[in-house]
């Protein structure tokens, strides 16, 4: 992927599946943009990824791959999720 990775590179896809290099399959939840405090800046945001509840993907870098989006090297960490219906994923872009 050559161009520069922003928000709009992921939120046409918000909802499709996506696949880990390591098999996980994950769906592509949210693409969160808070409000910057520097708007000449760049800007951040970060993707919510949602999986089974078990077992857990563990931490790492992956090529993640959209169904019919980019396929982009990403660091996933598992977060905190309270439901006991999934494990929620974050990818933090800064």
């Amino acid at each position: 992927m050559g161009a520069a990775i922003t928000a709009e590179t992921f939120t046409p896809h918000i909802g499709k599946s996506v696949s880990l290099s390591n098999g996980w399959r994950l769906t592509l939840a949210a693409v969160d943009v808070p409000k910057s405090s520097r708007p000449d800046g760049p800007a951040g945001f970060t993707l919510l990824l949602r999986g089974a509840r078990s077992p857990v993907a563990p931490e790492g870098l992956y090529t993640v791959a959209i169904d019919g989006g980019p396929s982009v090297a990403l660091y996933v960490i598992p977060v905190h999720t309270p439901s006991p219906a999934h494990q929620d994923y974050q990818v933090v872009f800064n």
